[in-house]
């Protein structure tokens, strides 16, 4: 099993995957927003008003870009049944390939196959309250942070490297804040600390700075972030042209109508609006929430920038750092973070598992664990709910549960503080400096892996080779 671990990591996934099949069949899903989506596909089938339509018994409306109406197209062919099945397999396949991203994010691991270790991770992962809910409701959370991560783990000099962003942001608008993130990034590269945050051993595929080469005031983060806008604009013009009636409605008005996806009170959305509505007992928190929320926007950013600039000072896993900041602030920051929408805690608690492997670090692994007790927990569920009342409990709730309920986005709060703290001491510390000689045992794992991956390529065969190897 550890020479070979791939087939026996696939069969304990699919063990985990139709345990987790039949405990959803049990609960009797209704996969209320597949339906949605198949409902607006309809809908664009059969010219009608896409922001007029209302589906399923909860008369919700159509609240994404009119582009993800046109992705939805396919859904209206199969019968529900076939669909509700598909979408759950779509989904659990990728999951794994979230969790595969994930790990290739933080060049992990060192020592087997990574197809073995995604298996692995997945077969876990499909407990976590996000993603059970993300499959239960039949959301497509899942695709949007796997064309995220895609994106973020191809050599930013690639020529279409931030087209994945783009697209996702064109379903969901929200990964936009990468494409800011990338364009900051970029920018801060040719800032006053250009000359400090030089690496002292340039990686090729930062596409910074390698051997006989100068940065020019046009860098690959740059390009990324431009290819990202480019593809976004190019998801708003196809169905301009396609759908003109249903592209002025959305972006005349609907854009602006958090309202229509939900009330910001509901215990499920976890983000500072949410938050803020229960501290308040209101359904409309205003300027504290916007005040929450620029905060949030401000520490999270810097975080991420100044997290994908200290790897250029040594701080290992830093893109990991940066892409999990970066996502973390925007649940934090949108009206409406529905419980499924944190998905993104997988590649955050891997990030903080590694790290505490890579330390050596017992106060490490004491904020991992909490991390990925929180996200698999259920923690927002243990307080009176319910989305049907005229005056939801949550109006009501005290100090314990507007904690409980608040669980997600406190997390997120915690990880931006710890990000900007690791970050910055990279930056200022003289662990920047260190010679390659004197780092410890974690940072040599660290660069054999990047070795690794550079010189065999990421995927199953690097690692079945140092497993032969060994």
């Amino acid at each position: 099993m550890l020479r070979r671990p791939t087939a026996p990591a696939l069969t304990v996934s699919l063990l985990s995957f139709a345990a987790f099949w039949a405990a959803q069949h049990a609960t009797d899903p209704s996969m209320i927003d597949l339906m949605v989506y198949r409902a607006e596909g309809r809908a664009v089938l059969d010219g009608h008003d896409l922001y007029a339509m209302r589906a399923t018994y909860a008369d919700l409306p159509a609240t994404y870009p009119p582009f993800a109406a046109l992705l939805f197209l396919p859904l209206t062919l199969p019968e529900v049944p076939v669909l509700r099945a598909a979408a759950t397999v779509a989904n659990l396949g990728l999951l794994v390939a979230l969790a595969h991203l994930s790990l290739r994010l933080l060049n992990r691991p060192l020592h087997v196959p990574r197809p073995a270790a995604a298996l692995g991770v997945a077969a876990v992962a499909v407990w976590c309250e996000p993603v059970w809910t993300t499959l239960r409701y039949g959301q497509i959370n899942l695709l949007v942070a796997t064309l995220v991560l895609w994106d973020l783990t191809r050599r930013p000099g690639q020529r279409w490297a931030g087209v994945g962003i783009g697209v996702a942001a064109g379903i969901k608008l929200t990964p936009a804040l990468f494409a800011v993130f990338l364009a900051l990034h970029g920018l801060a590269l040719h800032g006053p600390a250009r000359r400090r945050l030089r690496p002292r051993h340039p990686d090729r595929r930062d596409g910074q700075g390698g051997p006989g080469r100068r940065a020019g005031p046009w860098n690959p983060r740059l390009r990324q972030a431009a290819v990202a806008a480019a593809t976004f604009l190019g998801t708003a013009l196809l169905p301009a042209l396609l759908l003109p009636h249903d592209s002025l409605r959305f972006w005349g008005g609907a854009v602006l109508r958090s309202d229509r996806v939900g009330r910001a009170e509901l215990t499920d959305n976890q983000s500072l609006n949410g938050v803020a509505a229960r501290l308040l007992h209101t359904g409309d928190p205003g300027g504290l929430w916007l005040g929450l929320a620029l905060l949030a926007a401000a520490l999270g950013l810097g975080a991420a920038v100044a997290a994908a600039l200290a790897g250029r000072c040594g701080l290992p896993h830093a893109a990991a750092w940066s892409a999990a900041a970066c996502a973390v602030t925007i649940l934090l920051i949108s009206p409406i973070s529905w419980s499924h929408h944190w998905v993104w805690c997988l590649p955050l608690t891997l990030l903080l598992a590694v790290e505490a492997q890579r330390r050596r670090s017992l106060r490490w692994a004491a904020g991992a664990l909490p991390a990925a007790l929180v996200f698999c927990s259920y923690v927002p569920w243990w307080v009176p709910r319910d989305p049907n009342a005229p005056r939801p409990p949550e109006l009501r709730q005290n100090g314990a549960e507007i904690l409980l309920s608040a669980c997600y986005p406190l997390a997120g709060v915690v990880f931006l503080a710890v990000t900007a703290a690791v970050a910055l001491r990279t930056l200022r510390g003289p662990g920047a400096r260190t010679p390659a000689g004197r780092r410890g045992r974690g940072d040599r794992d660290e660069r054999e892996g990047r070795d690794r991956d550079r010189d065999s390529g990421i995927g199953a065969a690097a690692g079945a080779q140092a497993v032969a190897k060994e």
